[in-house]
C-alpha cells in the first residue's frame, strides 16, 4: 500500500470517528437537555451535573448555570406569591376566585380568610357550598360579572349580614377565572336604615300631628261647652255643627293618609314583559299630552342607542315617568325632555329632564322620603313609590343634578 492511499484511508478514519464521536457527544448532550427539562417539568430541582470531565466540562457548567438562574428566579416567584397572598389575608375585602372552565366551573381557586370569615364557612372548595349559607348569596355568585354588582343579605353566627359583591374575569395559568370581591356593608345598611327611618318618623310625626292637634283642640273645648250646665241653654248649635264637621273632616283626612301609607307599603309585584322603550316613552306622552298642551310645555324624546328593549312591568314604569312629567309641570317647566341609551356596561340608562325651577338643597336630601312634599295639595308619596318600583324592577332611581338650567332625574335598569 502506497503513502497515499495510507493517507486517505487514515483521513477517513479520522473523519469517520469525528463524526461518531461528535454524534455520541450531541446525543449525550441531547439526553443531558431532556433530562433537565422533563426534571424541571416535574418541578423536580434536585440535581447537578458534574464538572469534573474535561470534554463536558463546560456544557455541564452552562447547564448548571441555567439550573441555578431557574431555581432563583423561582423561589423569588415564590416568595412575591407569598408577599402577595400574606396581603390579600390582610385586607377587609373577601376574595374568592373561581374556576369558568366547562370542566372546573364553579371550583373555588382561592379564598382569603375575610371572604370565609364573613361567609361564616372553614373551607369553601365550590360556589355550590354558598347554597347552605344562602340560595340567594349562591345565586349571586353565579349572576355578578364585570362591571355589574350584586348584593344580599344572609344570616351566619355574627347574625344578619349584607354583602356587596363585584367581580372581574381574568386568565390563571391559561384558565378563564371570576375574582369576586366581597364587602360587609351590614354598617352602611344600618346607617342608611336608620337614617330613613328617622325622617319617616319626623315626616309622620309631622303630618299626624298636625291633623291629630285641632281635633284634641275641639274636642275638648266642645266637650266643656256640652258638659257647662250654666251654658247648656244657650249652646251655639250652628258653631258646634261647624266643629263636629272640622273634626270630620279632619279625622277623613287622617285616614286618607292612613291608606296612603298603606297603598306605599303594599306595591303589587312587576308583571314584566319586554317591550321597546319608544313604545313607554309613547304611552307616556299620550297619558300627560293634555297637562303639558294646558301648562304651554314642549315633550321631547331622543333615543341615542336604536331599539332599546326593556324587560319590565310596562304600566309600573308609565306610573314612575307620569309622575316625573306631572312633578316638572308643577315646577314650571316648559320644556320636558326624556333621553334613553345602553352604556359601556350595557345597562339601560333613562333621564328625565326639565327645566322648571330646582329643587333646593334641603329638600334635595328629603324628596324620596315618603310624605314630605313642598306642595300644598301634595301627598309627599310620588316619588317615593317610584323609587319603590326601580327598586323592584333591580334598577335605581336618583336626582343627578338640580340648578337653575336643569333639573334631571336618572333611571338605571341592570
Amino acid at each position: 500500500m502506497n503513502s497515499p492511499t495510507l493517507i486517505l484511508i487514515l483521513l477517513a478514519i479520522a473523519v469517520v470517528s469525528a463524526i461518531v464521536s461528535r454524534a455520541y457527544f450531541l446525543r449525550r448532550i441531547y439526553r443531558k437537555l431532556n433530562y433537565m427539562l422533563d426534571a424541571l417539568e416535574d418541578k423536580e430541582t434536585n440535581f447537578h451535573f458534574s464538572e469534573e470531565k474535561f470534554w463536558y466540562r463546560r456544557f455541564n457548567r452552562t447547564l448548571n448555570r441555567i439550573h441555578v438562574l431557574y431555581d432563583r428566579e423561582r423561589q423569588e416567584i415564590a416568595e412575591q406569591e407569598k408577599y402577595y397572598g400574606w396581603m390579600l389575608e390582610q385586607v377587609h375585602t373577601g376574595i374568592v376566585v373561581v374556576e369558568l372552565s366547562e370542566k372546573r366551573k364553579g371550583q373555588v381557586v382561592y379564598s382569603n380568610s375575610s371572604a370565609l370569615n364573613l361567609l361564616g364557612l372553614a373551607t369553601l372548595s365550590h360556589v355550590r357550598q354558598l347554597r347552605s349559607v344562602s340560595a340567594e348569596l349562591e345565586d349571586a355568585f353565579w349572576k355578578v360579572s364585570t362591571n355589574s354588582e350584586q348584593r344580599s343579605l344572609f344570616y351566619n353566627e355574627q347574625g344578619k349580614i349584607a354583602v356587596s359583591i363585584s367581580a372581574s374575569e381574568a386568565l390563571l395559568q391559561g384558565e378563564r377565572v371570576k375574582i369576586i370581591a366581597l364587602n360587609d356593608i351590614t354598617g352602611e345598611m344600618v346607617h342608611n336604615e336608620e337614617l330613613s327611618w328617622n325622617r319617616l318618623i319626623r315626616v309622620l310625626t309631622h303630618e299626624i300631628m298636625n291633623t291629630v292637634t285641632p281635633i284634641a283642640s275641639l274636642s275638648h273645648t266642645l266637650s266643656q261647652e256640652v258638659g257647662d250646665t250654666d251654658r247648656s241653654d244657650r249652646i251655639d248649635w250652628k258653631e258646634l255643627k261647624l266643629g263636629l264637621d272640622t273634626i270630620a273632616s279632619s279625622s277623613d283626612g287622617l285616614i286618607k293618609f292612613v291608606n296612603t301609607y298603606r297603598s306605599l307599603t303594599h306595591v303589587s309585584a312587576p308583571v314584566k314583559k319586554p317591550f321597546f322603550v319608544r313604545e313607554l316613552i309613547d304611552k307616556v306622552e299620550h297619558l300627560t299630552r293634555e297637562s303639558v298642551h294646558q301648562a304651554g310645555a314642549v315633550f321631547l324624546y331622543e333615543e341615542k342607542s336604536d331599539d332599546i328593549l326593556l324587560y319590565a312591568d310596562e304600566n309600573q314604569l308609565s306610573q314612575v315617568f307620569v309622575n316625573l312629567v306631572k312633578n316638572a309641570l308643577q315646577a314650571g317647566a316648559t320644556k320636558i325632555k326624556i333621553t334613553a341609551e345602553i352604556d359601556f356596561a350595557e345597562t339601560i340608562k333613562i333621564a328625565v329632564s326639565n327645566n322648571g325651577r330646582p329643587i333646593s338643597a334641603e329638600s334635595q336630601e328629603e324628596i324620596f322620603v315618603p310624605f314630605y312634599t313642598t306642595k300644598q295639595e301634595g301627598t309627599g308619596i310620588g316619588l317615593s313609590l317610584s323609587r319603590q318600583i326601580m327598586r323592584l324592577h333591580n334598577g335605581t332611581l336618583t336626582l343627578a343634578r338640580s340648578d337653575q338650567r336643569m333639573t334631571t332625574f336618572l333611571l338605571h335598569f341592570k
